[in-house]
């Protein structure tokens, strides 16, 4: 059973910044792509950022486009999500998740992956 734990989440003012972990476990862990999904308050889950785990190619939503950085360690089985230059509207639960298998052009179709973490609140304060 593959299981994924985030942290890292907490508050911060606007202007700050957070690095978000997802450590991986399980015997049989591996995955094709890893995404952040986040959800903030009243709305929908949305994507946020994702990484190709053996190539590194990354994509990123336009709304944190460079501000945040996704990266991981493949001998750690951890994915990473670095916040930077912190905004209110940033404010949400964040979720890691693992796609096992290529899915083209729809990665940040939330139904095609396989496994989710429970989620870490960002909380950034005006």
């Amino acid at each position: 059973q593959v299981q994924l734990v985030e942290s890292g989440g907490g508050l911060v003012q606007a202007g700050g910044s957070l690095r978000l972990s997802c450590a991986a476990s399980g015997r049989t862990f591996s995955a094709y792509r890893m995404t952040w999904f986040r959800q903030p308050p009243g709305k929908e889950r949305e994507f946020v950022a994702s990484i190709t785990w053996i190539g590194g190619s990354t994509s990123y939503a336009e709304s944190v486009k460079g501000r945040f950085t996704i990266s991981r360690d493949n001998a750690k089985n951890t994915l990473y999500l670095q916040m930077n230059s912190l905004k209110p509207e940033d404010t949400a639960v964040y979720y890691c998740a693992a796609d096992r298998e290529y899915s083209g052009a729809y990665y940040q179709t939330l139904q095609l992956y396989d496994y989710w973490g429970q989620g870490t609140q960002v909380t950034v304060s005006s």
